[in-house]
């Protein structure tokens, strides 16, 4: 799961990167308006933590701009502005939840499980064929029987598996297992390793399921 922490305060924006890295997120940051627009415009979330008071820009001005624009992110305001009229300009804004400052991290984190569960499935696991997958404590079951996945195979197909049936091509799988800068790398062909060690595990477990390669463009997770 890839998050995107838009806050100008850089001592916290750091504490927050941190903190959800070892919550094993892929985690990019923007200090400004300009370039977390810009981030928003060219990468794909599945949330973003927006600060209001941003040096060169209003972060409800940046949400108006996701919500105009139809993306899915899941929005989460963190701000030292607390009053109830702030917290409902938020929410009424577009705003998935709103979290003021100071908090504590572990509520952080249950926030954005919490928001990403309510525009997801609404469970706490996803299942596609006889996979069942939990995001929350990282374990994977075929048929009610655990598989091991390295970290980078649980996120390749936790992404395919919030998105079946979708051919996927390798840049945005890339981008989101491993984050947005990987998209200046010179090829992509560490991608077909990983789902190469993938598939072989998901055979072994004899999932009813697999990833489809389409030649040229991406890969797909089907039902067999």
């Amino acid at each position: 799961m890839k998050i995107l922490i838009i806050e100008d305060e850089k001592s916290l924006c750091e504490i927050l990167q941190q903190w959800l890295e070892k919550e094993r997120y892929v985690v990019e940051t923007s200090t400004n308006f300009a370039t977390a627009s810009e981030k928003v415009s060219i990468y794909k979330y599945d949330c973003v933590l927006l600060d209001v008071m941003l040096p060169d820009g209003n972060g409800l001005e940046l949400l108006k701009k996701i919500k105009a624009e139809k993306l899915q992110e899941n929005i989460i305001i963190i701000s030292a502005k607390d009053s109830l009229d702030d917290k409902v300009l938020g929410l009424n804004t577009g705003a998935d939840d709103y979290l003021p400052k100071p908090f504590h991290l572990p509520e952080l984190s249950a926030r954005i499980r919490s928001v990403t569960r309510r525009n997801g499935s609404g469970q706490n696991y996803i299942i596609f064929g006889n996979i069942k997958l939990q995001p929350d404590d990282f374990q994977v079951f075929v048929d009610d029987k655990p598989i091991e996945l390295n970290r980078k195979e649980f996120d390749m197909l936790h992404f395919f598996i919030n998105r079946p049936n979708r051919l996927l091509n390798r840049e945005i799988i890339a981008e989101a297992v491993w984050g947005d800068n990987i998209d200046q790398a010179d090829s992509f062909d560490f991608i077909y390793s990983q789902i190469k060690n993938l598939r072989k595990k998901m055979q072994q477990a004899e999932a009813n399921c697999s990833i489809k390669a389409v030649y040229g463009i991406g890969y797909k997770l089907v039902e067999n």
